[in-house]
């Protein structure tokens, strides 16, 4: 088994590309070990001296390092655990949530909003290693939850502001700003 490796716009994060599907839908994110009980390929990760935090996309791990370690040393053990989980058979995910899917509840407004973020924002984040799920739509903001790479990068408030809010004020005249979810 190959697998690659990227740099991401955040330099405590890393994207795994194992070279086949790592969720067959959605995206997870996993800020600590505690929220890694429904993945063993998680578990296994975060079982690594110096592993923070977790992120699945379509076909990549991304991985975010503790600012005391390096990457040199710890690559080989990240590159290792996705080895043998591959090669266990578990599953990444014993059982998948769907996240950012449009509901039948939602108004105009915010199908058009999700539309926007599926289609044009999450494949260009999803490149660097990370995720941007819709969170609310309240008085004219855009409330939107940073994943993988995206969390704690420090380009992630230049890509809100100018990147994300920019596209959705241009096609959704009601958007008024975007802001990180709390």
């Amino acid at each position: 088994m190959f697998i690659q490796t990227e740099q991401t716009p955040n330099p405590s994060t890393l994207k795994f590309l194992p070279g086949r599907v790592v969720m067959e839908k959605g995206t997870m994110d996993f800020a600590t070990a505690d929220t890694a009980v429904p993945s063993p390929l998680a578990k296994r990760l975060f079982a690594i001296e110096g592993v923070e935090r977790v992120f699945f996309g379509s076909d990549f791990v991304t991985v975010t390092k503790a600012a005391n370690q390096d990457w040199q040393i710890l690559k080989p053990s990240i590159l290792g655990g996705i080895m043998e989980h591959y090669t266990s058979g578990d599953p990444v995910v014993a059982d998948s949530a769907d996240t950012g899917a449009v509901a039948a509840e939602d108004d105009e407004i915010v199908a058009q909003i999700k539309e926007l973020l599926d289609t044009r924002v999450r494949p260009a984040v999803a490149q660097d290693g990370g995720d941007i799920v819709f969170q609310d739509f309240k008085d004219g903001v855009v409330y939107l939850h940073m994943q993988g790479s995206c969390s704690g990068c420090p380009s992630s408030t230049a890509t809100l502001k100018m990147g994300i809010e920019n596209l959705l004020k241009h096609y959704v005249p009601e958007v008024v700003e975007v802001q990180a979810a709390q």
